[in-house]
């Protein structure tokens, strides 16, 4: 029988959102095993000057529990 957890984070990136997903994940990889997919629940845009300056992204991680 196999556990899953998901838990729920926030990644930025400056480049676009693809690399804020990509950052996300690589970072909690560092401290969770097993990770299964990632879910974007949502997507923001930080304006300065007019302009898109970061993105955001809310990630659902899904891992199993070992």
């Amino acid at each position: 029988m196999a556990v899953a957890k998901t838990v729920e984070i926030i990644s930025s990136s400056t480049e676009s959102v693809e690399a804020a997903v990509r950052d996300g994940i690589s970072k909690a990889a560092e401290t969770i095993q097993g990770i299964q997919e990632a879910w974007v629940q949502g997507t923001k845009a930080v304006i300065r000057d007019n302009k898109v300056a970061e993105w955001r992204v809310t990630l659902k991680i899904t891992f199993i529990v070992t």
